[in-house]
C-alpha cells in the first residue's frame, strides 16, 4: 500500500473518531459590541476640520514630495475631501446625531504629511464649538497618498497578420499606493479627546500593453481607486461610534445521557428551548458529571434567549457545585458580555 494513502487514512480515521467521541458541539450566536468610541451623551452637534492640508510656507516641500511619490496633482486634497465628506453623510444616518458642519478655519491648518499635527488647544476648540454650535469636532489631522511605480518588460507570443506565432515584448507597470490617514475628536462637553485613530490602506494597479505608453495608462485609473478607499475611511471612521454585531462561538455538551443526544438532535434542528428541557431534567442526575454538564447548558440557553443574569447563575453552579472545567471560562465570558450590555444601556439612555 503507498506509504502516503495509508498516512492519509491514519489520519482520516483518527478525526474521525475524535469527532464522533467529542462531547461537545458548537454554536454561533449574535451579540451587540459597544461602540469603540465614546462621546458624552450630550454630544449631537458635530463639526468636522481639515487639518491635513498645508500651509503656504511648505508648499515648496510638497510639490517635491510629489513629484518623489509619483503623486498626481491634488490627489492628497481631493482624497482628504471625499473622506470628510462621507464621514459627514454617515454620521449623519446615526439618529443621535442632530448636524454636522463642515468647518473651514484656515488658522488651523498645520503641515503634516504624514503625522498627526498639534493639538487644538481646548480654548481653540471651545472657540469653535461656540462660533459653530457644536458640540465635539472631528479632526482630520493627515491625508497622505505616497505612490511607487515599478516597469518591467515580459517575453511573450503573439500571432502575426498571417497567424504565425511570433516572440513579442509586452511592458508591464506597476503602480503602488499607500493612502495614509489620522483623526482626532475633541469631545467639548467632557473636554477629551475621545479618540485618536490612524489607518494605512494600500491599493496596487497593473497595467501592460505592447508599449510603455500603454502600460502606463494604468496610472489614469488611480485617482479613482484612491478616492474610493478615501470614501471607505470616512464611513468607516463614523462607524466608530455606533455598536456593531459580531457572531461569537460557543460550545455545548452533547454526550453523558439518552437525553442529551436526543436533546442534540433537537438543537440542530433549532429547537433549542425543547432541547433545554430535557437539559434541565439532568441538572438534577446523581451522577455531577452529568448535572455539571447540564448546569452548563443551561447557561448556555439562557444566554441564547438573553437572560445573562440567569446564565451567569447556572454555570456558576455547573462550576462551583460540579467542577466542570471549561464553565469557569465560560462565567468570565458572560460576566464580561454583561459589563458591555450595562454599556449599551448607559450609551443608548
Amino acid at each position: 500500500m503507498n506509504k502516503n494513502y495509508l498516512q492519509i487514512l491514519v489520519v482520516s480515521i483518527l478525526l474521525t473518531l475524535f469527532v464522533s467521541c467529542s462531547s461537545t458541539n458548537g454554536l454561533t450566536l449574535p451579540v451587540t459590541e459597544p461602540a469603540p468610541v465614546l462621546l458624552n451623551k450630550q454630544t449631537s452637534k458635530i463639526g468636522i476640520v481639515n487639518r491635513s492640508l498645508p500651509d503656504k510656507k511648505y508648499e515648496v516641500f510638497d510639490a517635491v514630495d510629489k513629484i518623489l511619490s509619483a503623486e498626481g496633482k491634488n490627489l492628497d486634497k481631493l482624497g482628504s475631501y471625499t473622506a470628510i465628506e462621507n464621514l459627514k453623510s454617515e454620521l449623519l444616518k446615526n439618529n443621535k446625531i442632530q448636524s454636522v458642519t463642515l468647518i473651514d478655519t484656515l488658522e488651523s491648518k498645520k503641515y503634516g504629511i504624514d503625522q498627526f499635527t498639534s493639538e487644538l488647544s481646548w480654548e481653540k476648540v471651545n472657540e469653535i464649538c461656540k462660533a459653530n454650535n457644536l458640540d465635539a469636532i472631528y479632526e482630520l489631522s493627515y491625508f497622505d497618498t505616497d505612490s511607487k511605480i515599478s516597469y518591467r518588460t515580459i517575453k511573450s507570443e503573439a500571432k502575426n497578420a498571417f497567424g504565425l506565432t511570433i516572440p513579442v515584448i509586452e511592458h508591464e507597470a506597476t503602480v503602488t499606493t499607500l493612502i495614509k490617514s489620522g483623526w482626532r475628536i475633541y469631545d467639548n462637553n467632557d473636554k477629551a479627546i475621545v479618540d485618536v485613530y490612524y489607518s494605512n490602506n494600500t491599493i496596487q494597479l497593473n497595467g501592460r500593453g505592447i508599449n510603455p505608453l500603454k502600460a502606463f495608462e494604468t496610472v489614469k485609473s488611480r485617482k479613482d481607486a484612491v478616492l474610493s478607499v478615501a470614501k471607505d475611511i470616512g464611513a468607516n471612521y463614523a462607524s466608530q461610534i455606533m455598536p456593531y454585531r459580531i457572531r461569537v462561538n460557543r460550545d455545548y455538551y452533547v454526550k453523558g445521557t439518552q437525553n442529551f443526544e436526543i436533546a442534540k438532535r433537537r438543537a440542530q434542528a433549532g429547537q433549542w428551548d425543547s432541547a433545554a428541557e430535557l437539559w434541565l431534567l439532568e441538572t438534577k442526575n446523581r451522577d455531577p458529571k452529568i448535572a455539571g454538564r447540564a448546569c452548563y447548558n443551561m447557561g448556555i440557553i439562557n444566554e441564547i434567549n438573553g437572560n445573562l443574569d440567569a446564565a451567569i447563575e447556572w454555570t456558576t453552579k455547573s462550576y462551583t457545585d460540579y467542577g466542570d472545567k471549561i464553565a469557569l471560562r465560560y462565567i468570565n465570558i458572560l460576566k464580561n458580555r454583561k459589563a458591555k450590555n450595562e454599556q449599551l444601556i448607559r450609551e443608548t439612555n
